[in-house]
């Protein structure tokens, strides 16, 4: 496996492929997404956009297996933008923490963790940024779709240093896989002071 690292326009070769990845993994719970490649294109080309922006792609030979992604908060959805503000936080402060995301098989070999490592590296070189945060949605424990056994992320998010502060939270519109309509969904953030 290869790790690759690309700012800004150097995503966009990838757009495709990394579109195709989201939407096959975001179909698990708990997001549960029925994607689409043309929503994922233009949801990627904000990072494409973005001359601070941060993509971790996993590669095996040239098949893209897994991704990471990182940028300014202010160059994020307003949806993402606007509970900052309302917390009263400087925007400028806080880089945002896209998906990180791995085909199943790809999993337990460490890579989340050089996922955080990469992105937090990144965010200590943009002037003035002091937080790192990321969201991620709330599913209630009795979810028809919930995998026996399932095991959230929260423990491994803490052991990397973050903090979930419920009284940030986004609300985000998609399509869950067993839905007839799209309808809005309930994110909490977790953040992290940088050293």
């Amino acid at each position: 496996m290869q790790l690759i690292h690309l700012q800004g326009a150097q995503i966009r070769p990838w757009l495709d492929a990394l579109a195709a990845l989201r939407i096959q993994v975001f179909r698990e719970f708990p997001y549960l997404y029925d994607g689409s490649l043309d929503y994922e294109r233009d949801y990627l080309e904000v990072y494409a956009q973005s001359d601070d922006s941060l993509c971790v792609l996993v590669l095996e030979g040239d098949r893209a297996v897994g991704m990471s992604t990182a940028l300014p908060l202010k160059d994020e959805d307003d949806a993402f933008v606007r509970p900052f503000i309302e917390q009263g936080f400087d925007v400028d402060s806080v880089c945002y923490f896209g998906e990180s995301i791995l085909l199943p098989e790809y999993r337990g070999q460490g890579l989340g963790v050089r996922f955080f490592e990469a992105r937090e590296a990144h965010a200590r070189t943009l002037a003035g940024v002091s937080y790192t945060a990321f969201c991620a949605v709330e599913r209630p424990l009795d979810h028809p779709l919930r995998p026996s056994g399932y095991q959230g992320l929260d423990r491994f998010w803490q052991h990397r240093g973050y903090t979930l502060r419920p009284e940030i939270f986004a609300r985000y519109e998609w399509q869950d896989i067993d839905a007839e309509a799209p309808d809005h969904k309930t994110l909490r953030f977790w953040l992290k002071t940088l050293d």
